[in-house]
């Protein structure tokens, strides 16, 4: 390929994430489904979500306290209405264990994100300290070349200090983890989750 002979600038921030920006009469739902660690299963949620027009925003799967259970989390944005018939329709499943839906305010959650720098621009910035205790972050990784911070935090937590840090020096690199999150209740609604053990077992049978 035939070189411009341009100047690339080392300041040129990698490309921006992209807000979440609600549409009107929606607003961010998390939704949490506990299930086996079946193959083609999170293919098949992603369909029933794609059939209500829903985009997911964040998607993560883990373990959850109760041992061969994995935990799904998903947020999106919706109304009401549409979240409570996308979560009734994951829990008619017979390999879902119990699917809930939760607001904000319903959660302890948090995200990782990544940052990767310029070492030259990041040594050179003013304030760097001030930054990385400003935002509470911490350098993951540094070399001759690059350095890696690691925010943990809200969506809008890494986002301020992704703006900051492309406003002053550029960011190269940036990646930020889907949610997780868990509930404010003292338990994973062990006991509904058992019941329904039980009662899609004897449905298998």
């Amino acid at each position: 390929m035939k070189s411009t002979g341009k100047k690339i600038n080392s300041k040129k921030s990698a490309g921006k994430p992209v807000e979440k920006i609600p549409e009107q009469g929606k607003r961010l739902f998390t939704v949490i489904i506990f299930s086996e660690n079946t193959v083609g299963l999170l293919n098949q949620i992603t369909i029933i979500f794609t059939r209500r027009q829903l985009n997911i925003e964040t998607l993560s799967v883990s373990p959850s306290a109760i041992e061969g259970i994995h935990k799904f989390t998903i947020t999106t944005f919706a109304d009401e209405v549409t979240i409570e018939k996308v979560v009734n329709q994951i829990d008619k499943r017979v390999d879902i264990l119990k699917a809930y839906y939760n607001t904000d305010e319903d959660l302890v959650y948090q995200e990782i994100a990544l940052y990767k720098l310029s070492t030259a621009l990041f040594i050179r910035m003013d304030g760097v300290e001030e930054l990385i205790r400003k935002y509470n972050a911490r350098v993951l990784e540094i070399n001759e070349d690059c350095v890696v911070l690691e925010k943990n935090g809200h969506y809008e937590e890494t986002q301020a200090l992704f703006h900051e840090l492309s406003e002053r020096i550029g960011v190269l690199q940036f990646i930020r983890s889907g949610r997780i999150a868990i509930t404010k209740s003292k338990v994973e609604r062990l006991s509904d989750m058992l019941a329904a053990m039980e009662s899609k077992l004897e449905r298998k049978k």
